[in-house]
């Protein structure tokens, strides 16, 4: 099974991460980290790196096509990168699955796959979500025909097993999730909007919005 992930700068590391370690685990996937340009790219965090081995010109099928996502407003320069989109759709064209992780999904939309599309985001970036013609909904994994979309970074790992499960079955899906024990238990019941104090999800909100600010004038 060939699996590409495709990498900007600017992106959230485990939105690429965490999905990439459930089809490693598969022993059953030949992953590739993909870009425009092959080579270093920076992490939103600006603490570290990821490495694209390959160039949009050398891969240009998969069957499943993973777009990570990222803190705001690094998705911008993908959405308006028309030979990104391009690749986008030339890749959705022939891949058996299409998958976003996070604000990934605002990308996939900008190159016109997610019209009247039900789809879902981070939680933070709906409001772009339908503005660009899709339908939000507010679960943690979505599919619809071929297209999944997970929800804010974490929810990847979530999709990547489901993706196992749906091509190798339950089992394997099981398997791949003792093999990262991947057994979540977090200390706090406050992952979402709607388990989150409307304090905290306020605060939140507007440390978002801060962070968007500042790097909007801060060029990568």
């Amino acid at each position: 099974m060939e699996v590409t992930i495709m990498l900007y700068d600017g992106i959230t590391a485990l939105d690429a991460i965490g999905p990439y370690e459930v089809f490693a685990a598969t022993q059953q996937c030949n992953v590739k980290f993909v870009a425009k340009k092959k080579g270093i790219i920076k992490l939103d965090s600006k603490m570290g790196y990821l490495h694209a081995d390959y160039s949009f010109s050398e891969i240009t099928s998969a069957d499943i096509l993973i777009v990570p996502g990222c803190s705001p407003p690094n998705y911008k320069d993908a959405m308006n990168d028309e030979e990104t989109l391009n690749w986008i759709r030339k890749m959705h064209n022939t891949s058996k699955w299409t998958t976003s992780v996070c604000n990934g999904s605002l990308i996939l939309g900008a190159a016109g796959l997610l019209n009247d599309v039900e789809a879902t985001s981070h939680w933070g970036s709906f409001d772009i979500l339908q503005s660009l013609g899709a339908i939000p909904t507010e679960e943690r994994v979505v599919r619809q025909g071929k297209i999944v979309t997970a929800a804010g970074v974490s929810a990847g790992i979530d999709m990547a097993l489901n993706l196992v499960a749906w091509e190798w079955g339950e089992d394997a899906g099981k398997a791949a999730q003792l093999i990262l024990e991947y057994d979540p238990q977090p200390p706090f019941d406050s992952g979402s909007p709607k388990k989150a104090s409307p304090q905290l999800l306020e605060q939140v909100s507007a440390k978002i919005k801060e962070i968007e600010k500042q790097k909007t004038e801060t060029d990568w």
